[in-house]
């Protein structure tokens, strides 16, 4: 295994900075200053001289409210940064400012490509209300796979609740994906709210609202994502 992979692992740093820790010759495998590309094997004794107190990793569970935006927000529009009352951590993923519920942040950088990379497939949960009446045909079309532009939507499983509203779970996330299936089906969605990332649930969660996710819901998460 390659030393910023088991760095990363070990809960050091991401990958790219555990090459940063390897250049300012802060590793060291068996006594030996570490190389960039440096292979270990598991009787191999890995150091970490780190200069100062190690970062406590932070993982929260946050209620976004329409209206925010979830990163660079434009003119008079606020981002999630401007109004999260804890510093250093940044959302993952996106929802869209007329979008609202569940979104997650940390300062853990190896969460980023575990939780969003597209060869990864992750259960996303959302409540949608439409402005006009369903289709008799729209829970099949929809699980079966929409196309948008030039690509057709994975699999999906859709339960119609009443005659304008449905949940959908969804494994993947392409940029305004339901409000663009829904689109493509004929059907304009009048809200939309996330309540599920993998294992955690917004809740009770009030908008604008935040929880820290600890203890069993976050060992399962990080689990879940390979990180322990």
């Amino acid at each position: 295994m390659r030393i910023n992979k088991y760095l990363a692992l070990q809960k050091h740093s991401t990958r790219r900075g555990a090459d940063e820790l390897i250049e300012k010759g802060l590793v060291f495998v068996n006594g030996v200053l570490a190389k960039l590309g440096t292979k270990i094997n598991e009787t191999d004794k890995v150091e970490v001289k780190f200069r100062g107190p190690r970062k406590t990793l932070l993982y929260f569970a946050y209620n976004k409210p329409q209206g925010i935006v979830t990163h660079s927000a434009q003119g008079t529009d606020k981002d999630i940064e401007e109004v999260f009352p804890v510093e250093g951590v940044f959302p993952l993923g996106r929802l869209d400012k007329d979008s609202h519920g569940l979104i997650l942040l940390t300062n853990d950088g190896r969460v980023t490509e575990r939780l969003l990379g597209p060869k990864y497939e992750h259960e996303k949960e959302y409540m949608v209300k439409t402005k006009n009446a369903l289709r008799k045909s729209f829970k099949e079309k929809m699980e079966g796979g929409v196309r948008i532009e030039n690509e057709v939507t994975k699999k999906c499983k859709v339960e119609i609740l009443g005659n304008r509203s449905f949940r959908i779970i969804l494994t993947e996330g392409k940029k305004h994906q339901i409000r663009r299936m829904c689109s493509a089906l004929f059907q304009e969605v009048e809200d939309l709210k996330r309540i599920r990332i993998m294992n955690i649930n917004l809740g009770k969660l009030a908008p604008g609202g935040h929880c820290a996710i600890e203890g069993k819901e976050l060992e399962d998460f990080l689990r879940s994502l390979e990180l322990t």
